[in-house]
């Protein structure tokens, strides 16, 4: 029945959060612009998909989306990675780092970092 579950995170502007994708390794894949910027765009690394949309991108398309208010920036995305450690070198050195590296009761090792639209990216490696 589900297939695929992939997070598009709503943010004011795409642009200044592609850098710390880049350094991460990721490709895009997609980029639809919006007037003078990008409304949308699609990232893939090793099977791994997040999609970011603009705000403005949004109100033109489905404004429905947006009822309730504009709060943007809210989201966790949790991606399961083979070698922590290969991912925190590729974290640029001005990424704002929430948590650097914990071990949870459930066995991971973890990284949290933030991106410049204020949703948390956390790396886990299982035990």
């Amino acid at each position: 029945m589900f297939k695929k579950l992939t997070p598009v995170l709503i943010v004011h502007a795409i642009e200044p959060i592609l850098p710390l994708w880049d350094a991460l390794g990721f490709t895009r894949v997609a980029e639809v612009p919006n007037g003078g910027a990008l409304g949308f765009v699609i990232l893939v690394r090793d099977g791994v998909e997040v999609m970011y949309q603009s705000l403005e991108s949004v109100r033109g398309d489905e404004p429905k989306v947006l009822e309730g208010g504009d709060r943007i920036g809210g989201a966790t995305l949790f991606i399961e990675v083979e070698d922590l450690d290969a991912v925190t070198a590729l974290v640029p050195q001005d990424a704002d780092v929430v948590v650097r590296r914990r071990t949870t009761s459930y066995g991971a090792t973890e990284m949290f970092i933030r991106d410049l639209a204020g949703n948390v990216i956390a790396f886990a490696q299982m035990s």
